[in-house]
C-alpha cells in the first residue's frame, strides 16, 4: 500500500470513507513526512501537529463531514486562520492572531479538511522572498509568492494547498515545484480573510498532485456541489499562444509546449498558432500599473506605523512606484482591462482552451529572487482561469511545465480539458 501521504485527496477520502484508512493515521503520515523533510525544504511558518491529530482523532469518532473529510491542508500564510498565527511574511505580523478564519479555511473545514499549518509567503505575497526552497534542489527557488504551498504539496508534507496570485504566485511555483496548480477565474473563490495586495487581481488558487483533486478541492472552496471530472465529448481545439515575449522563453519551456502540442494531435486535438488580439499586447504594463497603485493604499497602515519594518522591495515597488501613478493611468489601466477581456472572450468561438508556458522556464538557481512572471501577468490581468501541469524536466532536471488557460467562467470546462491533456500527455 501506497504510504498514506503520497496519496491523492480524492483515494483519502475514499479509503477513509471505506474503513481502510483512518484520518489519523494519514496525518501522521504527512507529520513524519515533514519532520523528515522540512528542514531542507522550510515549506512551513507554522504547523500544528497536536491540533491536527486531535481534529483526526474527531473526525475518525464521527459521520463522514464532507468532500475533504480527513484530507490535510496547507494554507499560504497571509490568508488569515482563526486557531493558528497568520503573519503574512513580516515582521511586523510575527505574533498576529487573527481573530475569524479566512472564508476559504472555514469552508475547507466545514468540508473535513484538516489544517497541518501555514506556509510560507513572500512578504505580503508580493516581492520579496522567504525561506523556502524548491523540494527538487534546495539551491533553486521554489516560485513566489506561494512559496511554502507550492513545495509542500510538491515534497508530499501536505495533500492540498492554497495559494494566492496577482501576477503570477500559484502558477509559476506550481510549474517550478511539479504540482498541479489552479488559479480560477477571477472572484470565483472568496478572498474575504486575505490580506490585500491588488483588489481588482488578488485571486486566492489551489495546489494538488491531480486535477481530480483540483476539482474536488474546489467545490469545497466554493461552497457548491462536486461534480467529479469528466470525459470530453470530443477532443479540444487548442491555440497555441506564447503571448508577445516568446523571445523571453528558454529553450525548454518551448520545447514544452512543442511536444505537449505533438502528444495532443496524436490524441485527437485539432492545434494551431494564435496571436493575441491588439488590445491585449499592452496588458503586461497594464498589469504592473494595477499592482502598483494599489501599493501605498494596501500597505497605509504598515507604513504609516511599521515603515522600517518593510523591505526594500515593498518600499521601493510598490509604495514609492505606486505613488507615481495617478489616477487618469490607474484608469486607463482599468478600462485597458476591461477591453482585452472582451477581445480574448470572443476568440473562444472557433477554440476550446490555450496552451501556453507557465514560466520562461525551470526554476532559476539562486533564492534571492522568485522567478519572473511574465508568462503569468497577462492572464492574470485577463481574470481567465488558468492550470500548470508537470510535464518535462529542464536541463537542471527541474519541472517544466506547461499552462492551459480557458475562457473567464468556465473553470469546470478548464479542468475537464485539463484532465484530458494530462491523460494524453503520459
Amino acid at each position: 500500500m501506497a504510504a498514506p501521504n503520497t496519496l491523492t485527496a480524492t483515494d483519502i477520502a475514499r479509503q477513509i470513507d471505506s474503513g481502510a484508512l483512518t484520518a489519523e493515521a494519514v496525518v501522521r503520515a504527512h507529520l513524519d513526512r515533514i519532520d523528515l523533510r522540512d528542514k531542507d525544504v522550510l515549506a512551513w511558518t507554522h504547523f500544528a501537529r497536536e491540533a491536527a491529530l486531535e481534529c483526526a482523532k474527531v473526525l475518525d469518532r464521527g459521520p463522514r463531514k464532507g468532500l475533504l473529510h480527513g484530507v490535510p491542508m496547507g494554507v499560504k500564510d497571509i490568508i488569515d486562520s482563526v486557531d493558528q498565527p497568520t503573519g503574512y511574511g513580516s515582521p511586523i505580523y510575527a505574533k498576529h492572531q487573527p481573530l475569524a478564519d479566512a472564508a476559504t479555511v472555514a469552508l475547507a473545514k466545514d468540508a473535513g479538511a484538516i489544517l497541518l499549518g501555514k506556509t510560507v509567503t513572500t512578504e505580503f505575497a508580493n516581492r520579496h522572498p522567504g525561506p523556502t526552497r524548491n523540494p527538487h534542489n534546495p539551491a533553486h527557488t521554489p516560485g513566489g509568492s506561494s512559496s511554502g504551498s507550492a513545495a509542500a504539496v510538491a515534497d508530499f508534507q501536505v495533500t492540498l494547498a492554497t495559494g494566492t496570485q496577482t501576477g503570477g504566485s500559484v502558477i509559476r511555483p506550481g510549474a517550478f515545484c511539479g504540482v498541479v496548480a489552479y488559479k480560477p477565474t477571477y472572484g470565483h473563490f472568496p478572498i474575504a480573510g486575505m490580506k490585500a495586495n491588488t483588489e481588482w487581481l488578488d485571486t486566492i488558487g489551489a495546489y494538488a498532485r491531480s486535477v481530480e483533486d483540483i476539482a474536488l478541492f474546489r467545490a469545497a472552496l466554493m461552497a457548491i456541489p462536486f461534480r467529479p471530472i469528466e470525459k470530453l465529448d470530443s477532443p479540444p481545439r487548442i491555440a497555441i499562444c506564447y503571448t508577445p515575449h516568446r523571445d523571453e522563453l528558454q529553450a525548454e519551456a518551448v520545447t514544452a509546449i512543442e511536444n505537449a502540442a505533438v502528444a495532443f494531435r496524436k490524441a485527437g486535438a485539432q492545434v494551431r498558432e494564435m496571436d493575441l488580439p491588439t488590445p491585449v499586447n499592452t496588458m503586461r504594463a497594464g498589469q504592473h500599473t494595477l499592482s502598483a497603485f494599489d501599493g501605498p493604499r494596501a500597505h497605509a497602515d504598515d507604513a504609516r506605523r511599521s515603515y522600517d519594518l518593510l523591505s526594500q522591495s515593498i518600499r521601493e515597488d510598490k509604495l514609492a512606484k505606486g505613488a507615481t501613478i495617478d489616477y487618469a493611468t490607474w484608469v486607463a489601466a482599468r478600462l485597458l482591462g476591461e477591453r482585452g477581456r472582451a477581445a480574448v472572450d470572443s476568440m473562444f468561438s472557433d477554440i476550446d482552451v490555450i496552451l501556453t508556458a507557465p514560466a520562461k522556464g525551470e526554476a532559476p538557481l539562486g533564492l534571492e529572487r522568485t522567478g519572473d512572471a511574465t508568462f503569468n501577468l497577462l492572464w492574470t490581468f485577463l481574470w481567465m482561469p488558468c492550470v500548470t501541469l508537470p510535464y518535462a524536466r529542464g536541463p537542471k532536471g527541474l519541472p517544466v511545465g506547461i499552462q492551459l488557460v480557458g475562457r473567464q467562467h468556465d473553470d469546470e470546462r478548464l479542468l475537464n480539458m485539463a484532465a484530458w491533456a494530462r491523460a494524453a500527455l503520459t
